[in-house]
Parts: structure tokens; C-alpha cells; sequence
């Protein structure tokens, strides 16, 4: 397993200078996983807040090849890019390993580059897709995806006296890409390095496609603190929120187990988009909230435990 200093002490894909909001967790995030790749990296961004905040004209923080693409489209110009690369490799054109990397965030994976994601995965294209995932649209103001968790505050599901937020529960990301029998999938957290480290690298040795949800905590529109991003990102796991596992060859494996599971409150408070769930008439939707979580890592504890494939 890798450490913390081994992790640091790898070369930087990303420069600083970038201009991701205060407390952003994304580059922390980015810097990660490209540390986890013992070859060269050819990436390809979707639309959203990395490709904003690290490409204003004419300026790039990139030092890896890089292009931007679409919000709905990452997952098929990575799958491009590696048919290309395969052929160049058969033709003698190219004689260098590489690692392909598509990023985008929960708006162009949930929901509009979902297509082109499930298609990539289908057709077993060798490359890893990251989502970073801040449960909503949050370049744009903060419309809900089929990320955002149930309850919340946004801009297109507003609290108010004909509604306490979003009514639905969030999609089921990485168990949709494993069921398409992709050789590793997994859920991990900015938080936590070294887990992000280690499941990235898993996912660049990967036979096939690989697929890594990275919760990342968004100071502007979740509305906290920005020096509370690394507090909430432990706080999601902690509570159960956003567990911790992989799922490899179709087998589940929980990566961290709380010994004293906090209360679903823990997680919410503090935060602007929940607000309104700790006034009395929606103290009812808190209660709603934690009774899924728990149901949810029961269901996770007997998938692991039976050893069943998905």
C-alpha cells in the first residue's frame, strides 16, 4: 500500500496556479489519481468545473496531453482515443504504454454523457473514467442531477412551502457501470489519498474499462465553509452517506467499515442546501434520509458478505 510521502513525491500533472474556488477539493482530486499512473497520461475533460478553472484562455495548468471535449461526449473521444492508439501501436507508429483517463463531472456522467459512458463501457474500451462528483450542477448554478441526494436545496428543485428539495434518491453510479461486467469499479473520496490513490491505480491496471466515483464536497453551492471540505468529505463516509468500496471482477469489497456510525445529521448540518430540513414540518425528510442510508449499507454488508457477483 502506498504512502502519503511515496504519493507526494510523484510528478505533478496538474500545476498550481489554477483557479478552482477556495476550498475546492478537485485538484487534490486530479493530482491523485494521475500520480497513480506509472505511464503517460492522454486525458479527456468534459465540459464542467475542471475544464474551466484549469484552461482559461490562453492559459492551461495541464502537463499531460489533454483535450476538452463536450458535457456528453468524454467517454467516447477516451474511446476514440484508445482505438487510435491501439492502431498506431499495431501499425509501428507508437511503441509507448500509455494510460487514457476521461474526467468529467456528476452532470455530464449521471445524466447527459450517459449514453456515451455506458456505450464505452459496453464495447470494453481500455480506459478509466473518473467522475468527480459534486452532486449537481454546480458550473451553472447549482440545478439538481441525478447525483444531487434527496432533500437537497438547488436552484431547480427549490425548498420551499410546496417543497422540502429534491424528492428522489441519487442514481447508483458505480453499480450501473460494474453491471456492465467491467473488470473494476469504485467509490472513493478526496479525504482519503492514499484509498483514491490505490483504487486509481487498480483502475489504470485494469483489463478493460475502470470506473472511479470521487465525492467532491463544493464549498460555493452545498454553502459551507471552504475550509470544511475535507470535514465533510470524512463526515459522508462516517455517516454512511458515500461508503467506501470497489467492486472487482463483480465482487464487492467495503474499503472502510465505521466503528461508531454517526447519524445522518452530522453529515448535513452546517451545510446551506440542507437548512430547511432542521425546521420542524421537514424533520420528517431527515428521518426518511437516514432510514435509506442505513438500508442502503445493509444491502452493501450482505452483497459483500455473500460474495455474490453483480
Amino acid at each position: 500500500m502506498a504512502t502519503l510521502q511515496e504519493i507526494m513525491s510523484k510528478p505533478v500533472g496538474l500545476a498550481p496556479g489554477h483557479r478552482m474556488c477556495a476550498g475546492c477539493g478537485i485538484g487534490s482530486i486530479v493530482r491523485a489519481i494521475l500520480a497513480a499512473s506509472d505511464k503517460p497520461v492522454i486525458i479527456a475533460n468534459a465540459t464542467g468545473c475542471l475544464e474551466v478553472v484549469t484552461t482559461i484562455y490562453p492559459y492551461s495548468a495541464w502537463k499531460v496531453p489533454w483535450i476538452h471535449v463536450t458535457f456528453e461526449n468524454a467517454a467516447a473521444v477516451a474511446s476514440g482515443i484508445e482505438t487510435a492508439y491501439k492502431s498506431l501501436r499495431k501499425r509501428g507508429k507508437i511503441d509507448k504504454d500509455v494510460n487514457i483517463l476521461a474526467f468529467g463531472g456528476d452532470g455530464g456522467t449521471y445524466d447527459i454523457g450517459f449514453q456515451a459512458l455506458s456505450g464505452a463501457l459496453e464495447r470494453g474500451h481500455n480506459f478509466m473514467y473518473v467522475v468527480y462528483d459534486n452532486e449537481g450542477y454546480m458550473n451553472t448554478g447549482n440545478q439538481r442531477s441525478a447525483a444531487t441526494p434527496y432533500g437537497a436545496n438547488t436552484t431547480t428543485v427549490p425548498a420551499g412551502s410546496k417543497s422540502f428539495g429534491k424528492p428522489q434518491w441519487r442514481k447508483n453510479i458505480v453499480e450501473i457501470a460494474a453491471a456492465h461486467r467491467i473488470p473494476y469499479a469504485a467509490q472513493a473520496t478526496n479525504h482519503n489519498i492514499i484509498d483514491l490513490y490505490n483504487k486509481a491505480k487498480k483502475g489504470f491496471e485494469a483489463d478493460g474499462p475502470a470506473f472511479l466515483a470521487v465525492l467532491q464536497p463544493c464549498t460555493t453551492n452545498w454553502r459551507f465553509d471552504p475550509a470544511a471540505t475535507m470535514a465533510y468529505s470524512k463526515l459522508a463516509v462516517e455517516t454512511n452517506f458515500w461508503p467506501l468500496y470497489e467492486i472487482e471482477k463483480g465482487k464487492v469489497h467495503i474499503n472502510h467499515k465505521p466503528k461508531n456510525r454517526k447519524p445522518i445529521e452530522e453529515f448535513l448540518k452546517g451545510q446551506g442546501r440542507f437548512k430547511h430540513l432542521f425546521k420542524d414540518e421537514n424533520k420528517h425528510v431527515i428521518e426518511k434520509m437516514q432510514m435509506m442510508v442505513d438500508k442502503e449499507w445493509e444491502r452493501l454488508l450482505k452483497l459483500e458478505e455473500s460474495g455474490i457477483e453483480l
